[in-house]
């Protein structure tokens, strides 16, 4: 499940990466790798996590109902 919005997000927080890495409790690397494509389909324990400490829907933030 492509995070197509995951970016997005974060940047209208003004958070960077490493803050939404703590923020949500996932390693730094992970979130470069998930942002730059490196991990298509990450777990579905993590993206609920950055949906979280985003404050957004899973919907939202793989943007698969638009």
């Amino acid at each position: 499940m492509y995070l197509k919005n995951l970016a997005k997000f974060r940047k209208q927080k003004g958070w960077s990466q490493e803050r939404l890495a703590r923020e949500a409790g996932i390693s730094y690397n992970t979130l470069i790798k998930i942002e730059r494509s490196g991990i298509k389909n990450p777990k579905i324990e993590t993206t609920i996590k950055l949906a979280n400490a985003l404050v957004v829907s899973l919907d939202e933030l793989t943007g698969i109902n638009k």
